[in-house]
């Protein structure tokens, strides 16, 4: 505010040399009595100290005098009201400068303070000046504060006292201060010179608005105070806090112009409500696509809810990003995972589904779910405590029927779970400094294409990024670190997990994973994982390794290339199969392992990098490649690279199919295996029947089931040493184990072929 506001406002009451018709004796509203005709007033011309003014006798017990023009209040302005009077003659009276505060309608606003302070007079003939500042703000200095509301005063003087004393009053002055609150041309306005109070109780969001409206570009000056914003507010110019606001939780702070966690930490005081309040503004329209945490660290002591902090938005699919910044996670019991044990029942005709479960109203949604026939990382996705049901994050595989089961909510930084459904939310630059204390990020029940790009999960307690849901589907992992909070620990006993997801088309790139019990367990489909290096090794000697990569989908379609799969192994199941053994559905099928770099530091020789697991019978492999890696052991041999876990059943070898191996390079380990296999078999004593054996190169010790070509390395020749030209026949799935093929001759011979031969049916 500056004095180019009240250029060209008149201000100044005209003289009493004007007339006393313009002065009014009671309010000096239209209609109220005048000072004209008036027995105890008139006009002196000749003062020796005045001048002209006006002389008056007190004969009310409160004697007033209001000029009858309506004296503007412009937002901003500060108005300053003088009044020199000397008592002649008479009791000494009191005085104060005095006005009546007139809103829209011409109504009075009875709310504000209309007088000014009491000066008493102390000698007949001395000249004292009153005065009174009027305005709309709570600034020091200001004796009669008239917020927003007020748009007009009569001003004037008020008498007080003993009646019967005369005195004179020189020409009322009314003149514009602002300047003395605001220098010239400033290029800010405040808000309380709106008429925010800034007592944390009066609501101030008509000011803040009025500020706004005035600010035309400049920035809005938050003083020192506490504002109470009783609803939503957007702000369309910079602003700046010095003091701090509050709001209803409900109510959404937009600042468009400064949208940033600094600036929301600044308004709230609180860097946790700040953030909470700035994803809120997120969320609903705010004019930005992005959250910018501007490089702050947030002191946590608890989870936050984020669906609590946006409670009009259950859902949201449009783009938003919260980037740029760290959560830090303070020592506190709010992190202690909750820990429930109900019974409940499972149907395999309702596969995702609990019913019966005792003490529903307790289990939170979220929870993970332990017990048996129970496959990893399933979760409470939803619960209905009126039927006593939970819904499940996936089927079980082997849980019909009616048993304990315990459920552990663990507790998570950014908890997303509250919403119905998130989709397009992306998190970039931000580190979880977890502490060993809280877990990373639950997802929402349902959603597409979250994306986690560049952060770091630092020593989550359980779990890094965690789906209960469908809130996966789509979902994106790039560029992220995982450091576990289990680096200590054998791999064996490790418990956290970097991640898991229960849909499909997950994309994880070009991250780094160390010393988790697992990098992975992923549910859904179609997943390429690419570029990543994990690691699970421990100082133990011959030690234990776990799964890094879990695969729970057998018609897996996922693609994992050029990963560094360090002192791990991938594992393919199919736990979340609610009926396990094989139907009429996809077997283990559409996998490829493509130019990965496979390694193993001082492991037993019974290790393998690829290990399928089956958890019902009659499964087989009906489409796998794995071309192009590398696979090494260091201190130490192991047998082979490839097993398949019969802990719960075989696969069948009668059905094997479409099996590529090739073109991987094995170092320390026994034996590689390729398919289809060239097998050389040098038969040095003449024999009508050649056993080829190839238990060994075939995958998985598999069956030879095909024979592809038989070539004649060199001459074969008879018991007479005369050279022998005709094709053997080929016998395939020989021996006991099935595993060897037997050449037929027409006679016996001797000599070298290769035999190619595979382990499936193309």
């Amino acid at each position: 505010m500056n004095k180019a506001i009240t250029d060209g406002v008149v201000l100044m009451p005209p003289p009493f040399e004007a007339g006393l018709d313009m002065w009014s004796s009671q309010n000096g509203t239209p209609g109220s009595d005048t000072y004209a005709t008036a027995g105890n007033a008139g006009y002196v011309p000749a003062d020796q100290d005045f001048g002209g003014c006006l002389e008056m006798q007190k004969t009310q017990t409160v004697q007033r005098l209001r000029y009858m023009g309506e004296t503007p209040l412009l937002p901003g302005c500060y108005l300053r009201i003088t009044a020199r009077v000397k008592a002649v003659s008479g009791a000494l009276p009191t005085v104060r400068i005095a006005g009546w505060a007139g809103g829209a309608g011409g109504v009075n606003v009875a709310t504000v303070i209309q007088t000014g302070p009491p000066v008493a007079l102390q000698d007949f003939g001395r000249v004292t000046e009153i005065s009174a500042i009027v305005g709309a703000g709570s600034r020091n200095g200001v004796d009669m504060v008239w917020g927003g509301q007020a748009l007009y005063g009569h001003f004037g003087l008020d008498l007080t006292g003993a009646n019967g004393g005369i005195l004179r009053i020189d020409d009322l002055v009314i003149e514009d201060i602002t300047s003395v609150f605001h220098r010239d041309m400033m290029n800010w306005v405040d808000v309380r010179d709106y008429g925010a109070a800034g007592d944390g109780v009066t609501d101030d969001w008509a000011a803040f608005v009025a500020a706004d409206q005035a600010a035309a570009g400049r920035r809005i000056l938050v003083s020192r105070g506490d504002f109470f914003l009783g609803q939503s507010l957007t702000i369309n110019n910079r602003i700046q806090f010095e003091g701090t606001v509050t709001m209803p939780a409900d109510a959404i702070l937009s600042l468009t112009r400064d949208f940033d966690l600094p600036t929301y930490i600044d308004a709230f005081g609180d860097e946790v409500l700040a953030f909470r309040k700035a994803f809120q503004a997120l969320l609903n329209n705010v004019d930005h696509e992005a959250l910018d945490l501007g490089g702050r660290r947030i002191q946590l002591r608890g989870p936050i809810d984020m669906a609590a902090a946006v409670p009009n938005r259950p859902q949201f699919a449009q783009r938003r990003v919260i980037r740029n910044g760290q959560f830090f996670c303070e020592e506190n019991a709010a992190w202690t995972p909750e820990v429930f044990t109900s019974q409940a029942s499972y149907a395999l005709s309702d596969l995702f589904r609990l019913t019966g479960v005792g003490n529903v109203a307790n289990i939170p949604v979220g929870s993970l779910i332990e017990g048996n026939g129970v496959g990893r990382e399933v979760y409470v996705r939803a619960k209905d405590v009126g039927t006593g049901e939970i819904t499940l994050s996936a089927p079980l595989f082997d849980a019909a029927g009616t048993q304990n089961y315990t459920f552990r909510r663990f507790k998570y930084v950014l908890d997303f779970s509250g919403f119905a459904q998130l989709s397009r939310l992306i998190i970039s630059d931000v580190e979880f400094l977890c502490g060993g204390r809280a877990s990373g990020i639950m997802l929402s029940p349902t959603g597409l294409t979250f994306q986690v790009k560049e952060c770091f999960f630092t020593t989550p307690r359980d779990r890094g990024i965690t789906s209960i849901g469908l809130g996966c589907q789509g979902m994106l992992i790039d560029r992220c670190q995982f450091r576990s909070n289990d680096t200590g620990l054998l791999a064996q006993d490790r418990t956290s997990i970097a991640l898991n997801a229960n849909g499909s088309d997950v994309k994880l790139r070009d991250n780094r994973i160390t010393q988790f019990r697992h990098f992975a367990v992923l549910g859904g489909t179609a997943s390429i994982i690419t570029g990543n290096h994990w690691y699970q090794g421990d100082n133990a000697p011959g030690g234990v390794r776990t799964g890094g990569l879990i695969l729970t989908s057998s018609h897996n379609r996922a693609t994992i290339t050029g990963n560094y799969i360090d002192n791990c192994f991938i594992e393919w199941t199919n736990e979340h199969n609610h009926q396990p053994d094989f139907g009429s559905e996809y077997s283990f099928s559409a996998l490829s392992v493509t130019g990965n770099i496979f390694q193993a530091i001082d492991v037993a020789p019974w290790f393998r990098f690829f290990v399928v697991k089956p958890h019902g019978t009659g499964h087989f492999i009906s489409g796998l490649t794995i071309t192009g890696n590398v696979f090494r052991a260091i201190r130490g041999d192991i047998d082979r690279i490839e097993a398949i876990d019969t802990s719960f059943a075989d696969l069948d070898f009668s059905r094997m199919r479409n099996i590529l191996v090739a073109g991987n390079t094995f170092n320390a380990v026994v034996q590689g295996i390729q398919n289809p296999v060239t097998i050389q078999h040098e038969q040095n004593t003449p024999a009508e029947t050649w056993v080829v054996d190839g238990a060994g190169p075939l995958p998985f010790g598999g069956r030879a089931r095909q024979v592809e070509a038989v070539v004649a390395r060199g001459s074969i020749r008879n018991a007479a040493n005369a050279l022998l030209f005709d094709m053997p026949h080929a016998l395939s799935e020989q021996g006991a184990d099935r595993n060897l093929v037997h050449l037929g001759w027409s006679q016996a011979v001797r000599g070298t072929v290769g035999v190619t031969m595979r382990v499936d049916n193309i």
